[in-house]
């Protein structure tokens, strides 16, 4: 896909002249509120936010001609980890990198992320300080990335998922404890909470069972017993923090769902119990397909993946694309998410695919990216739609998505915060 990059400068000197009225001509525009397409529109955009949006004429100092395109609000991403991407070096870089490396890195790919129509993202873990500067930078001008919601460190159990001792020599492994995100017991429970909000995050993320990429042989056990979650879940809702919780494994999401999660990432491994369930807690499903493709692909590559974690991308990948199917059949809310950084950053949108051929049709699948989203978000009155008073986040393609799915990987159109990012060809 290529890119347009844009400078520091650019974007200052854009906002310089905020206040001015901007008139985006479009050919079409997606409604996803009302989930229809609605043919030409006006959209005028002031200080960030949008004025209005109708097919009448504009009549201000500027305007975007998009006359060939369709436009869309802004994409979200529910799960991402913006310091990182896959590679067979990965499991050596945090002994090899500095913490400066990865912030780096993730500057680089908050920018790719932005630029591919995604702008706005929910970072679900790094080391705890990195995406909540990067966000703060982004947020100050000082960045190029979309608006970033990040958990910090992840939450787990000794020897959890998230465990970042996890695969270590013995005299490496210690015993960490809630500041680094990893707890046993109510009170360390609420600690990490506590400890997650005091360092600035926006949300908290634990992870409920096994996972597939992390150095420990069971991929899907529950990892938190039922009172370690439930402190966790009402210490960040104390906090007026959600919390969104990593599971593969049945039993976890149950204990999960029942708790309060506000969402289920991946769900692989999904009974009839847990969709009930999640229907009845009114819980999201963000699936994130497009990982369990590329884990079962690069499974089969000597020497990508350790050993230890390549039977588990190999069995618990695949099963990723059925479970999405059953779950939005049952009625399950979907949100939608990539966990890019595993799959590569700037490849976001080629989740969009995997939902509509495992069954969902292409506007209920862009509604997950927008309107979904941003519910889940906590954040339906400024992000999801393109509708008067929300912040001026835009994106276009040229044809209609809805007939070719496939037309959002190659984004020709950015805007976010009434800033243009990416101009159109």
């Amino acid at each position: 896909m290529k890119k347009t990059l844009v400078t520091l400068a650019t974007s200052v000197l854009a906002q310089s002249a905020a206040a001015e009225i901007i008139a985006v001509k479009c050919a079409n525009l997606i409604d996803v509120e009302s989930a229809s397409v609605t043919g030409p529109r006006v959209v005028k955009i002031q200080d960030g936010k949008i004025l209005s949006v109708s097919d009448s004429s504009f009549g201000t100092s500027r305007v975007i001609d998009l006359s060939d395109h369709t436009c869309l609000p802004g994409l979200i991403d529910m799960h991402v980890h913006l310091t990182s991407q896959s590679s067979p070096q990965s499991y050596s870089e945090g002994f090899r990198l500095n913490p400066a490396d990865f912030a780096f890195r993730a500057a680089k790919y908050a920018e790719i992320t932005l630029l591919s129509g995604f702008t706005a993202v929910r970072n679900l873990g790094d080391d705890g300080t990195i995406t909540k500067s990067l966000r703060n930078a982004i947020k100050q001008d000082i960045a190029i990335g979309p608006r970033i919601y990040t958990a910090g460190k992840s939450l787990a159990t000794t020897g959890g998922h998230a465990d970042p001792t996890n695969g270590v020599r013995d005299s490496l492994m210690g015993d960490p404890i809630a500041k680094q995100g990893v707890v046993n017991g109510v009170a360390e429970a609420r600690k990490a909470v506590r400890q997650r909000y005091k360092e600035g995050a926006d949300l908290i993320k634990i992870t409920a069972t096994g996972g597939v990429l992390s150095t420990a042989k069971n991929g899907q056990n529950p990892q938190f017993m039922v009172d370690e979650l439930e402190a966790i879940i009402a210490t960040a809702n104390d906090y007026g923090m959600k919390v969104a919780a990593h599971a593969h494994g049945g039993e976890g999401m149950i204990r999960a769902i029942k708790a309060g999660v506000d969402s289920i990432e991946h769900g692989t491994l999904m009974t009839d119990e847990v969709r009930k369930l999640m229907k009845k807690h009114g819980t999201y499903l963000v699936p994130t397909i497009l990982a369990g493709e590329f884990v079962a692909e690069k499974a089969e590559i000597d020497g990508y993946f350790p050993e230890i974690v390549r039977p588990k991308a190999r069995s618990i990948g695949p099963q990723l694309k059925g479970n999405f199917t059953k779950a939005y059949k049952a009625g399950v809310k979907i949100a939608f998410g990539t966990d890019s950084g595993v799959s590569a950053h700037g490849d976001n949108a080629k989740e969009f695919k995997l939902m509509v051929e495992a069954g969902m049709p292409p506007m209920e699948a862009i509604r997950a990216a927008t309107i979904n989203a941003a519910d889940l978000l906590g954040e339906s009155d400024n992000l999801g739609s393109i509708s008067s008073g929300k912040f001026a986040d835009l994106i276009a393609v040229r044809g209609n998505p809805i007939n070719n799915i496939e037309l959002l990987e190659d984004v020709q159109f950015v805007m976010k915060n009434g800033v243009v990012y990416k101009q159109a060809n």
